[in-house]
């Protein structure tokens, strides 16, 4: 509960935003991506999902963790931040 309470309070205090996103946009994007790099890179289809809402949704900039994840947001031209 106490997680569920700081993302709350982080979404009353702006830090965290909900973006309504266009799922059809989406689902596009993300096969596309598939079709381009999956073969090559083996990417996992919720990884190829978060980087085709990021590139929906415009973002510049991708955080992740994932090696596999990160290589596929660089080739669709999003920076990684250190």
């Amino acid at each position: 509960m106490a997680a569920l309470a700081k993302v709350q309070a982080n979404i009353a205090s702006s830090a965290l935003v909900i973006a309504p996103a266009d799922w059809a946009d989406v689902y596009s994007i993300a096969e596309r991506l598939s079709a381009q790099h999956t073969s090559t890179g083996g990417h996992r289809s919720f990884d190829v999902l978060h980087v085709a809402t990021a590139l929906h949704l415009g973002a510049r900039e991708f955080l992740t963790f994932d090696a596999n994840q990160k290589g596929l947001a660089k080739a669709e031209g999003l920076k990684i931040p250190l």
